[in-house]
């Protein structure tokens, strides 16, 4: 089971990782920010209810599901989709990941109030001040990981609102875990999703110009690599291991968003996104030793 874990955590960081790089990629040729979220949940939405279809299943109906994808529907997909896509465009695919890994720290600051089997202790406290100092340090430095028309302050901004959402998300759906099966979850949270950025898109951008056939290839790899995939992925560990250990996905995607920003788009490893960034790792390194020896790990389903 460790094994299967371990491979789950770093297939879903892999695919987020490389999603940043191909949202930079997308912006990059001229495709709508909203309606590039919108896109992808209407597509991720068609892909998981064909597989529902074809395990012989349908969409829940029971109320309790259904609660639980409208907030994996609004706190994990539509707000953070959107602001991270909006992040994306004022700072660097790897700024914007080392933001990611906020997330094992958010997720563990939302579970002390509301897990009560993980609670914050002394141990996660300095691993989380290390990490904000980390945040610090990449603000006060100005770097964006671009060589030019950066804007690291409104794009930490943007991402820092996404990490809330998403630890609000992640622990509620681990509080009750017991209620949905993964893909049933996933489904319900892009369905819902569509309606809301779609809602979103019409309001801000109205409806989407030509796009061309890199930008749609770009969207479909985002949908079927960097959406369906890891959300698959994240809901199953979920289900196996404790939230705060679930979320540790989040501190491998900054490697490999810095890695593939720096490979495929000549992004800039910069002073502060590098100090900054080590600081941020080793605080969330920290958080997750702290998290591991204090939490047992729940019974295998």
């Amino acid at each position: 089971m460790l094994v299967r874990v371990w491979i789950a955590i770093l297939g879903a960081a892999l695919a987020w990782g490389t999603n940043g790089v191909a949202t930079r990629a997308a912006l990059n040729n001229g495709v709508p920010p909203i309606a590039m979220v919108t896109i992808r949940a209407v597509l991720a939405t068609v892909i998981l209810y064909v597989l529902l279809r074809m395990r012989g299943r349908h969409a829940p109906r029971d109320r309790a599901t259904w609660s639980t994808g409208l907030v994996q529907g609004v706190f994990q997909l539509s707000v953070p989709f959107v602001l991270f896509t909006l992040a994306y465009e004022n700072a660097s695919a790897g700024f914007v990941g080392l933001l990611v890994a906020l997330i094992p720290l958010g997720t563990a600051i939302a579970a002390h109030f509301m897990l009560p089997e993980e609670p914050l202790h002394t141990a996660k406290v300095i691993g989380l001040t290390v990490a904000f100092s980390g945040v610090a340090f990449l603000l006060l430095s100005g770097d964006s990981g671009l060589a030019e028309g950066g804007k690291p302050l409104v794009a930490a901004a943007l991402s820092i609102g996404a990490v809330v959402s998403i630890s609000y998300a992640g622990v509620y759906a681990k509080a009750h875990a017991d209620r949905f099966d993964p893909m049933e979850l996933t489904f319900m949270q892009f369905a819902i999703g569509v309606v809301l950025v779609g809602a979103t898109m019409f309001v801000v951008e109205g409806l989407p110009g030509a796009i061309s056939t890199w930008g749609w290839t770009l969207i479909v790899y985002m949908t079927v690599v960097g959406s369906v995939t890891p959300f698959l992925l994240f809901f199953w560990l979920l289900q196996q291991v404790s939230a705060t250990k679930a979320s540790l996905v989040g501190y491998i995607v900054p490697l490999i968003s810095l890695t593939a920003g720096i490979v495929l788009l000549d992004e800039k490893l910069q002073l502060g996104i590098a100090v900054g960034g080590l600081l941020i790792l080793i605080g969330v390194v920290l958080t997750d030793r702290s998290e591991r020896q204090v939490v047992p790990a729940p019974p295998v389903r």
